[in-house]
Parts: structure tokens; sequence; C-alpha cells
């Protein structure tokens, strides 16, 4: 008897193995390819390469990924449609202290202000991995490893050679200017100045070459970002209706495939 039983026993425990891997598979089955979202955007972000600016509406989340698949140019293409144009104004007026101190955290309406961290030190903290700190901070990056979407290069960066990453405005206070912000309230200036969806950690020089240029001047060295550089530069523009020159327009559409 008992040998008999622990034959019954065995031969139960089969039966149930079984009965998970084939409810195991079924599950699988019915689970949607790469989770719903695109195969480019997220292949890069799997590689660390940062996110789809498709997938990052107010700039919080890390990086800027490549638009690789047709899909995607195309809801680039239809998001770019979007922005409106005008010919620039005269730069008479601008200085940089109209948009406010420099990486100030004393912003209302953007994500991150009153953070008690500096505008630049949240970046460098959304954007960078194995970020270590300055002893007794819990803001001020001393060092971390970042991938610079403008020449797709991975860059060790420290605090002792700070210009090597710089904060780039996608569109440049300059242009803001010249684009409308002028008659803006101070508060708004601010605003764009340190809004993350206007901001990205990439490699200083690309930062230094660029100015004050639109799309049609000035694009990322690296020309698989360039689709994404023009959906962020669209994003920032309808975010805070101010319109692009009908040159800049154009060149941003020719990056997503127009």
């Amino acid at each position: 008897m008992p040998a008999r039983r622990r034959t019954t026993l065995s031969a139960t425990a089969v039966v149930l193995l079984i009965s998970a891997a084939v409810l195991s598979s079924c599950s699988d089955d019915k689970k949607p390819a790469g989770g719903g979202a695109s195969a480019g955007s997220g292949a890069a972000a799997a590689a660390g390469r940062g996110t789809s600016p498709l997938e990052n509406p107010d700039g919080t989340k890390p990086g800027l990924a490549p638009l690789t698949s047709a899909e995607d140019q195309k809801a680039g293409r239809e998001l770019i449609a979007k922005v409106s144009t005008a010919a620039a104004g005269p730069k008479d007026g601008y200085d940089r202290n109209e948009f406010g101190p420099a990486w100030t955290d004393n912003v209302d309406g953007i994500p991150g202000g009153h953070n008690n961290c500096d505008t630049r030190n949240d970046l460098l903290a959304r954007d960078g991995s194995a970020v270590e700190r300055k002893d007794g901070s819990t803001c001020v990056v001393t060092s971390m490893t970042i991938h610079d979407p403008y020449t797709g290069k991975t860059v060790e960066w420290d605090k002792k050679q700070a210009s090597k990453i710089q904060i780039d405005h996608v569109m440049p206070l300059s242009y803001d200017w010249q684009m409308g912000a002028a008659k803006w309230d101070k508060l708004k200036r601010v605003q764009i100045a340190n809004d993350p969806l206007n901001l990205i950690p990439a490699d200083g020089s690309q930062n230094a070459s660029k100015g004050d240029s639109g799309p049609s001047a000035w694009l990322p060295a690296s020309p698989e970002i360039r689709c994404s550089y023009a959906v962020r530069f669209a994003q920032v523009s309808l975010k805070y209706q101010l319109p692009v020159t009908d040159a800049d327009k154009k060149a941003m559409l020719q990056q997503c495939g127009g």
C-alpha cells in the first residue's frame, strides 16, 4: 500500500507540471510583441541610448533615442506639421538674464522646479548612469557615464572637466526671443530656460557650434538622431506656442523623411 500511494502522487505531480507549462505558453502567446512600443524606440531604450521623444512629451525621461522605424518617423512628421511658422524678429534687447539666473531652481510650473536642486544637476542626473554625487549632497553630480545623443558616443564625465558635457537648449534662448519670447513675462521665459523638455546634456563642442541656430542651419553630428532632435524642437515649439521659421520647419520635416 505505501509504495502504490507514492506512485499515484508522482503521476499527479507530473500532470500538474504539464498543465502549468501549457498555461504559461498560452499566456505568453497573448502578450503583444514589444509591449506595445515601436521596435525602433524599444531597441534604443534597451541599449541605454535614451527615450524616444514620442514617448517623452514632458522631457522627464532620460536622454534622446533615435527614431528609426517608418511608423515613428511618420508620427514625427505629423507632430512637426502642427508647428506654425513666422519670420524671425530682431535680436534687439536680448540678454541671457532676461530668462532668469542660469539653472535656477526657483521656477514654477515645470518638472523639477523647487526640488532643492538646480536645473543643470537635475539634467545630469536624469541622463547619466553610475551617477556619483558630492559628499553630503543629494544634488551635485560629480561624475557619471552618459550617452551623448548628438555624437552617438558614450562619455565618462566628471566635474573636473565640466565643459565636456554641456546642457543644450534645444530651442535656443536667443531664437525664442526672436520668435516671440521678447513679448513674454519673465516667468514664462524662466520656464522655457529651465524646462527639461527643452534641455539635453550633450557634447560641449556640439553645443558651442550650435549657438542660437535653428535646424536649417545646425543639426547634431550624428545623422541617426536628427529626426528625434527635430521632433523635440517641435515639442518645445508647440508647448510654448512659439513659431519657427519656414526654412527651419522644412529642415525639420526632412530629417524625418518628409
